[in-house]
């Protein structure tokens, strides 16, 4: 009966250590192939949220954001695609984030998570997020009537009162087209 357990033992952890070697280089292989991705030359642009891989890369002037999100591998099945414009132009050295469809905290929840669009939406329905003030909202709404339609969520943080804070705690509320 011991050789029975020893044997098991044994078969198990040779098991687990060549599963563990697999794993480990297939990572390798997928952080290869996202490297391979960048181009020489050109802005340095960080993508996160809803991506199949979160990073850094680098891309020619003139990339889009469709240009990042291939460069990243696509979009997961949980990004919402309302809240980011595919042909919106890139700043190199800034931060993408691409934002959840559904609240990614809970497992079992198969809602949308409710959110307002930052291009339309008055400043009463604005103002129903918690993170955006009445105040925060009137100058979103003036922002938007003096400079034009947000194209990236990013675009936030330039108007008054929207610091990195608010902006990280509303991002996955706002949307930008429906």
């Amino acid at each position: 009966m011991v050789k029975v357990i020893l044997i098991v033992f044994v078969v198990a952890t040779v098991a687990i250590c060549g599963f563990m070697l697999i794993d480990s280089s297939s990572a390798n292989t997928v952080a290869a192939a996202v490297d391979s991705t960048s181009v020489n030359g050109g802005i340095s642009l960080t993508i996160e949220g809803e991506i199949l891989y979160p990073g850094t890369y680098t891309l020619s002037e003139g990339s889009n954001m469709l240009d990042l999100i291939v460069a990243a591998g696509g979009v997961s099945d949980n990004a919402d695609e309302r809240a980011y414009y595919a042909s919106a132009d890139l700043v190199g050295g800034e931060t993408y984030y691409i934002a959840s469809r559904f609240d990614e905290t809970d497992m079992c929840n198969f809602d949308e998570i409710d959110k307002v669009n930052v291009n339309t939406d008055s400043a009463s329905i604005l103002a129903t997020v918690n993170g955006i003030s009445s105040s925060v909202a009137t100058n979103i709404v003036s922002y938007r009537e003096t400079n034009g339609q947000f194209y990236t969520i990013e675009s936030l943080v330039n108007v008054s009162g929207i610091g990195n804070a608010t902006y990280n705690k509303i991002r996955n509320y706002v949307i930008l087209h429906e």
